[in-house]
């Protein structure tokens, strides 16, 4: 039996919605930031944050005006303040539990974050798990707190920042 003319219609328009709910970062995300530049920058972007657990987030982020094939530093950071030329206003990495700086296979401030990974365009559309924080209450908590990306990878040793240079986009992770 063919479907009727206007039950492929439905089916098309429900597709469309649905395609429209799943672009990056929109699927399940319950905060976001907005990207602004900093530091002389050019790049914007987003990043969207959804819940993985009690202490796990998806951090989903689309992020252009990027050094081309470059990596850079991405963190949250202890305030929810993008308001200097430099970014500086966000202040340290989210440390709530006082750990050290490191890499994810190792013990880290809540506020570390793998490095992003740019294209020859100097774009990253990227997804991964970080555990260590969380959009729901508590202390890991990173609502209210800044995302911010990093001139320079970050080498995951030294401390307590990982040496990843100038802060160059920044923004304020608000629930949605």
């Amino acid at each position: 039996m063919k479907p009727s003319l206007a039950a492929l219609a439905l089916l098309s328009l429900l597709a469309a919605g649905c395609a429209s709910n799943s672009g990056p970062g929109l699927r399940g995300a319950v905060a976001n930031a907005a990207l602004a530049p900093k530091s002389g920058s050019s790049s914007t972007g987003t990043v969207a944050f959804s819940p993985r657990g009690a202490d796990a987030v998806m951090v989903t982020v689309d992020i252009s005006g990027l050094k081309p094939n470059a990596e850079h530093g991405f963190h949250v950071h202890e305030r929810g303040d993008c308001s200097a030329p430099d970014a500086m206003s966000a202040g340290g990495h989210f440390n709530p539990m006082g750990k050290k700086h490191g890499g994810m296979m190792e013990e880290h401030h809540a506020g570390d974050i793998p490095n992003l990974k740019t294209d020859a365009q100097g774009r990253v559309r990227a997804s991964f798990e970080v555990k260590g924080m969380s959009v729901e209450g508590g202390p890991l908590s990173i609502i209210g707190k800044s995302v911010v990306v990093h001139r320079d990878p970050d080498n995951y040793k030294s401390q307590p920042a990982g040496d990843s240079g100038p802060r160059i986009a920044c923004g304020v992770i608000q629930r949605l």
